[in-house]
């Protein structure tokens, strides 16, 4: 076998494993991984190990590719419960917080920096969007409002579609290759986002029945359909000339909370490559950056982040919550919440790649600007939480039920899990109520499993294996979903057992 490759196979293991274990220490030190990961790919560069890397080109390609799979899984673990409350504001974050924040920060930048027009639009918009990883990371550890976090991630997922739109009509714009008007560029924005979605849900619909049809011969097929179906509705968008990313993240959010067999090992999967993707962008990025650079670069990023932080944003959440009825402690944390990481660096490879004039001090400035902040933002987001008072409780999960297809059988294996706070604990099997054709026929219970009988009662933290025909798990599901909600006298209360989200 070739060295070289030997070589690379070698240094990207180690790379990854640091990594992993960078994980863990930033876990426990309060910091985003993506520092430290930025760091490790620094460390690596021309000022540390002495890798030199200067390909913006590729650096680009193999990001839009992370991207791609950081949208995916974002979209995958996401509640469609949540999404449904919550779209309206995420929409208009994306779509109208996009373009007051690069307005704002453009002309508070020329007037502050003295930087042109058209430099400082550019600039603006390679900022303006905030980043998925980062947000879906730092979000989900915190007992926030449902609607609230909901909201954040959908922006997140959404506005980078107009942001790479923008980035790439001003970058034409600066190099002379194209002069749209304005009012073209915003139509072909809206025609780019709502091609996207549509792409996203039809693909994602037609997968998921697809996967609900179709036996597949291992179960480790089912995540790597679930991803390629997510990747598919990127390329299928592209190619259509639509937004790519928003299709990718609408077809996550679709395949994530269909019923599909072993989806809770597919989201697992999903959260692993989007972990691996994570990894390989943030130390892509560091290579690329020179470190020589990046002090002269450290004011304008200080200037720029400042207006972007404490006057843009809050100025563009500002106007695109106002029609939501949203408190304002609430809107001061989604304001907080903008978390820039990976997606404006990418997009500031592309001003270096469409040769823009001084595209390098926008990427340096990007750079620290991204740095400098995440620490601020990322560290201080629970105690922002708390002083504004919209820490909420958390809600126990609703119960957990992972299938997987019998073929020979005609009939369905399904893993159900009780967690805390579900009104499952305590009910005798018979209780359960379930179809004539569906059975628990094992129990884990503090690692010793044992067969049922009728005298046997769930109880939380129970891993329980039942077998049910076909054409009767859905309605199993229902029943366990509803005495998890409502106990023994679900039916009576009036629970039905409906899917609300992701279990």
């Amino acid at each position: 076998m070739n060295t070289t490759v030997t070589l690379a196979l070698a240094i990207g293991a180690l790379v990854v494993l640091v990594a992993a274990v960078a994980l863990r220490l930033a876990d426990r030190l309060g910091l985003p991984s993506l520092l430290l990961y930025l760091a490790l790919g620094v460390g690596l560069g021309e000022s540390g190990v002495g890798v030199q890397f200067e390909d913006a080109e590729l650096t680009q390609t193999l990001g839009v590719a992370a991207l791609v799979i950081i949208l995916a899984e974002g979209g995958l673990t996401t509640r469609w419960s949540d999404v449904r409350r919550a779209i309206g504001p995420g929409v208009a974050l994306a779509t109208v917080g996009v373009a007051v924040s690069v307005g704002a920060t453009a002309a508070l930048t020329v007037w502050l920096l003295g930087y042109s027009w058209g430099f400082a639009l550019l600039l603006a918009a390679v900022i303006s969007s905030t980043d998925a990883a980062a947000v879906f990371a730092g979000l989900r550890r915190l007992p926030l409002p449902r609607r609230i976090a909901a909201a954040i991630e959908a922006e997140s997922g959404l506005n980078d579609a107009p942001a790479i739109l923008l980035v790439t009509a001003l970058a034409a714009s600066l190099t002379g290759r194209v002069s749209d008007a304005w009012w073209l560029v915003g139509a072909t924005v809206a025609i780019e986002l709502v091609g996207g979605a549509a792409v996203g849900v039809l693909i994602g619909l037609g997968g998921a029945e697809l996967l609900r049809r179709v036996a597949l011969p291992l179960a480790g097929f089912y995540p790597l359909a679930m991803l390629a179906l997510c990747v598919l509705a990127f390329s299928a968008a592209s190619l259509a000339h639509a937004s790519g990313f928003v299709a990718v993240y609408l077809c996550g959010v679709v395949l994530g909370n269909a019923a599909l067999p072993h989806r809770s090992a597919s989201l697992g999967f999903a959260e692993g490559m989007a972990s691996l993707a994570q990894i390989g962008l943030f130390v892509l990025l560091g290579l690329l950056a020179s470190p020589a650079r990046l002090l002269d670069a450290l004011g304008p990023a200080l200037v720029v982040g400042g207006v972007l932080l404490l006057i843009a944003r809050p100025m563009s959440v500002a106007l695109s919550l106002a029609w939501f009825r949203i408190p304002w402690p609430q809107q001061a944390f989604v304001s907080w919440a903008g978390l820039r990481g990976a997606v404006p660096i990418v997009l500031a490879t592309f001003p270096l790649t469409a040769g823009v004039p001084d595209a390098r001090s926008i990427f340096d400035t990007v750079f620290v600007l991204v740095v400098v902040f995440t620490l601020v933002q990322g560290t201080s987001l629970p105690w922002v939480a708390r002083r504004l008072g919209i820490a909420a409780p958390v809600a126990p999960r609703d119960v957990a039920v992972e299938s997987a297809p019998l073929d020979a059988l005609d009939a369905d294996l399904m893993q159900v899990t009780v967690p805390a706070g579900s009104r499952l604990h305590g009910v005798y099997l018979p209780e359960l109520r379930l179809p004539e054709d569906a059975a628990v026929m094992l129990i884990v219970r503090e690692g010793r499993s044992f067969v049922p009988d009728e005298n046997t009662r769930l109880m939380r933290g129970d891993q329980a294996l039942l077998v049910a025909a076909r054409r009767s798990r859905p309605e199993a599901e229902r029943r366990l979903r509803a005495i998890s909600r409502a106990g023994r006298l679900a039916t009576w209360r009036g629970e039905r057992g409906a899917v609300t989200g992701i279990d």
